[in-house]
């Protein structure tokens, strides 16, 4: 294959603090990583996960800086690096990083099965008057296009998770559209999160050939559109959309693999179970979470309240609630089922959900270790 990606070597750390990124410079001090090699790092922080949470800010700043002081690279080539934060550790979701580099061709395991191999890009700057438009669809599927080439990836059934970074609408970003005589979608700056979530992720699915282009009206009310391997965030921190694309590739070498399956309610642990037998790991009819053995790195999972108050024909309160958001109730009852499969708190779950898997569900992705040393938490 022409052009083939190097393997990478994928790393779960814990964050000691909000602006903690010791295990990162640990793990380049201890040779597990070249910070030059980093291509990507995807974690959760303590913030409240809404529009003001500049936990993220923080986050960035503490890793980009690591990868700085480190290695060689310019001020410019850290800042293109895809840094993707998701504010928001209600309930027992532990603040974490997955830091994603390249391993040198020497150094990698070989082999011929498909193992993990990584592609990002930056799409076009997204305006405000792009969010919740089809504009913003087509920009977020060319940079996907572009994140699957720079993988290696020619399949896109081979494309198991894609995570973007977008921005959402601010009251400084919604009158610089008004002064150019522009429109938004909305004025509802905490709406906009879901907005630009909902939005990238159909550009995702229009990318990867699982739904045709939508129109602007189908933005967040055909939820019939939706992709099965999108996990999208929105900040303040940026004004395009950061894109990673995470697949197999046969002949890139290396230790680990990726799966995908769905969860199609907040209950719904098999579909946890289901992601990480899509990776490639054997587990018995009823697994445990002893049965994982150190060999699941992560897990990846968007969530959302489902639209009709209800979950398996239970009524709840969740989008009732004016004193606690329905955002911070799913994601802590998601992140409990999800940790009670790893048993491990430090899942990667998200919300705002919009056209990321099935309404009321969400899309779980799954990453493990292959090798005869398996990097992944085990607890002590």
């Amino acid at each position: 294959m022409a052009n083939q990606p190097e393997a990478i070597e994928v790393r779960k750390v814990p964050l000691h603090n909000v602006s903690d990124a010791s295990e990162l410079a640990k793990l380049i001090d201890d040779g597990v990583l070249d910070a030059d090699r980093v291509v990507a790092v995807i974690g959760k922080t303590e913030g409240n996960g809404g529009v003001n949470d500049y936990t993220r800010i923080i986050a960035d700043r503490a890793f980009r800086e690591v990868i700085a002081d480190k290695g060689t690279r310019s001020a410019e080539e850290i800042k293109g690096i895809p840094i993707v934060w998701s504010g928001g550790t209600d309930g027992v979701i532990s603040p974490h990083a997955t830091i994603f580099a390249t391993v040198p061709a020497e150094q990698a395991v070989q082999t011929e099965e498909p193992r993990l191999s990584v592609g990002f890009a930056m799409s076009e700057q997204l305006l405000p008057e792009d969010i919740g438009r089809v504009a913003m669809v087509e920009k977020v599927a060319a940079g996907v296009r572009v994140a699957m080439e720079r993988a290696g990836i020619t399949d896109v059934a081979d494309v198991h998770y894609v995570q973007t970074k977008t921005p959402l609408l601010t009251i400084d970003s919604i009158r610089d559209a008004h002064s150019r005589g522009k429109t938004v979608r909305t004025n509802d700056t905490l709406k906009s999160m879901e907005l630009s979530n909902g939005t990238a992720a159909l550009g995702i699915a229009v990318a990867l050939g699982e739904i045709e282009m939508p129109t602007d009206e189908e933005v967040l009310t055909n939820f019939e559109k939706f992709s099965s391997v999108a996990s999208c965030s929105s900040g303040v921190e940026l004004d395009c959309a950061q894109i990673v694309v995470v697949g197999n590739v046969r002949g890139v070498g290396g230790r680990y693999r990726i799966g995908h399956s769905v969860m199609t309610d907040a209950l719904d642990a098999d579909g946890i179970w289901d992601a990480i037998r899509g990776a490639g790991l054997d587990l018995p009819e009823r697994p445990h979470h002893t049965d994982l053995k150190g060999r699941l790195v992560n897990v990846f999972l968007k969530c959302e309240a489902s639209k009709d108050g209800m979950v398996r024909g239970r009524r709840n309160a969740m989008m009732d609630d004016s004193d606690v958001s329905w955002h911070r109730q799913i994601k802590a009852t998601v992140g409990g089922v999800t940790a009670a499969v790893t048993g491990d708190p430090a899942v990667f779950v998200s919300i705002a959900a919009d056209h990321q898997g099935p309404e009321g569900g969400g899309p779980v992705i799954a990453i493990i270790d292959t090798g005869d040393d398996p990097t992944g938490y085990q607890f002590p």
